[in-house]
């Protein structure tokens, strides 16, 4: 797996939820996945935040939730996600990502290309029986992303599976109050604020995340379900921040720092318990929420009683 492919696929991973394409291909497992559960809490009261690191695309074989994680939702009083569940409804957020996607200037996609990206566009939607003069009325950043969708949804990852969406349903199901760290329009002014260089990096990786032989996505989803966070981060917040520095700060570093505010507040006495489920790569390294609220003198601890070296760990709601 290359470096390029690696960060490729993580820039769009922790925003294709915001798409609305979905695939579903079965897939059996013989055990839930080990969580990315972190508890963090001031030491005294009842205030908790559970932090819970997301994959955006999963299969059926990944469900049920690990124990501990089906805990934490229960003990918890509020859930809360990257986008509150209502922005996430198709009809608004579908028709606001495809009007800023939507080229206006007269420009044309090939415009922005290399020949050598263009020919790969072009041997790519000939594959998939895709309208590359469709596709050319819009901008980079989203072709980059319908792109790498298609390559995970091929390897059977499913973004109506993920996460996020199932915390959504069991919210709606239990009648547990949700909410949103960031609105839609922030999201999208995320991508749309991509400089060209980035939008052709993400469009190039996430072409090579699509040759037939490539098995990228499969690999961290892999990784993510042994519970892996040092793999993981080694794959995604390592490389990215050495090699798309502007990037990784936009998407991983601000946002960060907008949500711990929130984060914090949830902290408070008498705040009660609050999961968040987030994509996990905002939790890992020194810019991650973990360790930056370790840093802030919060007891931080991983709640995953079958991880390498942990512990074995209460209920949630005994902690």
């Amino acid at each position: 797996m290359t470096t390029r492919a690696r960060h490729g696929y993580w820039t769009w991973a922790c925003l294709t939820w915001l798409l609305l394409w979905m695939a579903a291909l079965p897939a059996v497992a013989a055990q839930p996945p080990l969580p990315l559960l972190w508890k963090v809490s001031q030491g005294q009261g009842d205030a908790a935040v559970y932090l819970l690191g997301s994959f955006h695309l999963l299969q059926p074989g990944d469900y049920p939730s690990a124990p501990e994680v089906q805990d934490a939702f229960r003990q918890s009083d509020r859930i809360a996600f990257e986008l509150a569940p209502a922005e996430m409804e198709p009809a608004t957020l579908g028709a606001a990502m495809l009007q800023a996607a939507t080229r206006r200037d007269g420009s044309r996609l090939q415009d922005d290309l290399d020949a050598a990206t263009w020919r790969q566009l072009q041997d790519f939607a000939r594959a998939q029986g895709l309208d590359l003069a469709r596709m050319s009325g819009f901008k980079t950043w989203f072709v980059g992303l319908s792109v790498g969708m298609a390559s995970m949804t091929r390897q059977g990852l499913d973004p109506d599976l993920g996460l996020d969406r199932h915390f959504m349903q069991q919210a709606g199901s239990a009648g547990k109050p949700v909410s949103g760290l960031e609105s839609a329009a922030s999201q999208i002014a995320l991508l749309d604020g991509m400089s060209l260089l980035e939008q052709r990096q993400l469009l190039a990786d996430a072409l090579e995340q699509a040759r037939p032989d490539s098995g990228q996505a499969r690999e961290l989803h892999d990784a993510w379900r042994r519970g892996d966070a040092e793999l993981l981060r080694k794959l995604t917040v390592e490389q990215m921040r050495a090699e798309y520095p502007q990037l990784y700060r936009r998407m991983n570093v601000d946002r960060n720092s907008a949500w711990l505010l929130q984060l914090q507040r949830w902290l408070q006495p008498g705040q009660g318990r609050t999961l968040v489920v987030v994509g996990a790569m905002h939790l890992l390294g020194a810019d991650g929420l973990v360790e930056r609220l370790r840093a802030k003198g919060y007891r931080v601890a991983r709640v995953c009683s079958g991880c390498a070296g942990q512990p074995p760990q209460p209920p949630a709601g005994a902690m």
